[in-house]
């Protein structure tokens, strides 16, 4: 309509407001995907006044069959990290969940189905997928989780206008491992080797053998660069 009206004036100009909507398009777009950005939310990715060797590792979708894996790899490195777990999956696993939390690490909440059109749900939607996430959680934990994670690191107004009623601390990352999309794990390593600086959040996920063997090689690298692997709580306030 604003098109039609904006010709109506200006007829030998109607490719510059053309220009401008596409050129908004891409804004947002972009925005919305990038985390990073805190374009609609301000989330935490990483602490860049921190100077020590500490960084953060985060695990998104779990738990699942490939969690206890992880988990050892962790214990046997002395390792805390972050696990982003999706409500139908801890509907299956109430125990695994269990053993996440006694072993001392977080858990946060990653929506209840991380359905792939969830950034197309309206706010009252996501909020409802919030509450349903964090009451499973305080029914298996006791707790109610302070950290949320939206899929895929995409923000929008639905979900802005949800946390403010839900209150989560976002969590982002800087360094996005890829591994569920690249399949080389000696690429994911070394993708996410040539980004390691202190204060770094990396995010992975236990859906997978080979992010077992990623986390592995990485532990090993971490160790022998006198990293500390920090809790995202111990990192934010570092």
């Amino acid at each position: 309509m604003l098109l039609g009206v904006y010709c109506c004036y200006f007829p030998e100009k109607w490719w510059c407001f053309l220009v401008l909507l596409v050129v908004r398009f891409l804004i947002i777009t972009v925005g919305s995907s990038l985390i990073q950005l805190n374009f609609h939310i301000a989330a935490y990715c990483q602490n860049k006044s921190l100077k020590q060797k500490k960084i953060a590792l985060t695990f998104d979708d779990g738990p699942t069959e490939f969690t206890p894996a992880i988990l050892d790899l962790l214990e046997r490195y002395k390792a805390k990290a972050t696990f982003f777990c999706i409500g139908a999956n801890i509907e299956k696993r109430p125990q695994l969940l269990k053993e996440i939390a006694e072993k001392g690490h977080e858990i946060g909440n990653h929506t209840f189905y991380h359905g792939t059109f969830f950034d197309f749900k309206n706010s009252k939607e996501v909020l409802e997928e919030l509450k349903k996430t964090d009451t499973l959680l305080e029914q298996v934990l006791g707790t109610k989780p302070r950290f949320f994670r939206p899929p895929y690191g995409v923000t929008n107004p639905s979900i802005k206008k949800a946390l403010q009623v839900s209150k989560h601390m976002v969590i982002g990352w800087n360094i996005r491992s890829l591994d569920t999309i690249l399949k080389d794990e000696t690429k994911i390593v070394n993708r996410i080797i040539k980004q390691i600086q202190p204060g770094s959040i990396i995010l992975l996920h236990d859906t997978s053998e080979k992010t077992v063997r990623v986390v592995a090689q990485l532990l090993l690298f971490l160790q022998q660069e006198e990293y500390e692997i920090i809790s995202l709580d111990e990192l934010i306030q570092a």
